[in-house]
């Protein structure tokens, strides 16, 4: 019986040991040439093609690189698509399902964690204007009244209600955002049909739609997954119902807003600002009109989970075992598309490659 052989696109493995554990136990690894650095950082699209004898794929949510139902037709024998990102939207999870593939992520807590962590600092960066204040002292100015902050939390000297936060998508890391808001007395709303009831009572969070979420919060943030429900999910028509003095946080994936409304929203002044860790177009354009706003924009290259010793790293025993778990034809743990894994069993269940 010729080897299995696992395609890693996206290599995330710093040290390289799981492909050496992986190959101890038989498995022909396949890994390219360029760094992770290289490939996330590339301009143009590649629609990945495995040869015809991969059993899994491995990588990130980069979404330059494309898995198409092409793309999983080109493996007969492919079991997998795992992820070392909690996200996977550059795959076709509809022909997955389809074809009887299972696509894995990694949901690692130093990942959503460092969503939320980074969406709370994105957010008092704007509204305490922290940039704003460091740039004026250093060109020799000082106390000046267009650069005081916001308060967030209530007040009960004065009756000052504080701010409204409103999550769409009380997930992972909209719950963990709802954690860390807690001690601020904000009042928190949140927008998520696919969650219990009882997610938002221990997120202490009113549970809202999504236009009247958009109509009264002070703060907007995005927390969800990116569908074809989400995407463009604020448009223009979202973006009309915003306060004017509304800030837009986008930390889920860049075309959840429509970035060229965003633009105009922002320029002529119908919401105050945005704060974004991801776009569209990855990485954008050096002539991308939203580069030209200033303070308006606080913008990241998409990286607000990478903290020192996390990142994708600690996803990658994740991933070593759910490629071993399925290669022995038992379903791995963290399966997005579940609705798979019936057909998944019967083709490959308890049929072991190794």
């Amino acid at each position: 019986m010729a080897k299995p052989k696992v395609h890693v696109y996206h290599p995330a493995d710093e040290t390289g040991e799981s492909y050496l554990r992986w190959r101890a136990a038989g498995i022909v690894v396949e890994t390219p040439e360029a760094s992770y650095g290289e490939i996330v950082n590339r301009r143009e699209r590649v629609e990945l093609v495995f040869s015809p004898d991969t059993v899994a794929g491995v990588g990130s949510a980069d979404r330059r690189t494309r898995i198409t139902r092409r793309s999983l037709e080109s493996a007969p024998a492919l079991r997998m698509i795992c992820k070392y990102s909690v996200g996977y939207d550059n795959v076709d999870i509809e022909a997955a399902t389809a074809l009887g593939i299972l696509v894995v992520h990694s949901p690692t807590e130093s990942n959503w964690g460092g969503v939320a962590e980074g969406t709370m600092a994105a957010m008092l960066a704007m509204l305490k204007k922290v940039r704003e204040k460091d740039r004026h002292v250093k060109a020799g100015g000082w106390r000046d009244p267009a650069l005081r902050g916001t308060y967030l939390g209530a007040r009960q000297i004065d009756g000052y209600p504080g701010i409204t936060v409103g999550i769409i998508g009380l997930g992972r890391i909209g719950s963990r955002l709802c954690d860390l808001l807690a001690p601020w007395r904000v009042r928190l709303i949140a927008c998520d049909p696919y969650v219990d009831e009882s997610a938002f009572v221990l997120a202490n969070a009113q549970k809202v739609d999504l236009e009247t979420l958009l109509r009264e919060a002070d703060i907007v943030t995005c927390h969800c997954n990116l569908t074809r429900e989400t995407t463009g999910l604020i448009d223009a028509g979202a973006l009309a119902l915003m306060k004017p003095t509304a800030i837009l946080i986008n930390a889920a994936r860049g075309p959840v807003v429509d970035i060229d409304a965003l633009f105009e929203a922002l320029e002529a002044g119908r919401i105050a600002g945005a704060a974004l860790d991801v776009l569209p177009e990855e990485p954008p354009d050096p002539q991308t009109p939203l580069l030209g706003l200033g303070d308006k924009v606080l913008l990241s290259p998409h990286m607000v989970t990478h903290n020192i010793g996390t990142g994708l790293q600690m996803a990658v025993p994740w991933v070593e075992q759910a490629v071993l778990d399925a290669l022995r034809g038992e379903a791995p743990r963290h399966v997005a598309n579940a609705e798979a894994i019936p057909a998944w069993r019967d083709r490959f269940g308890g049929k072991s490659l190794l």
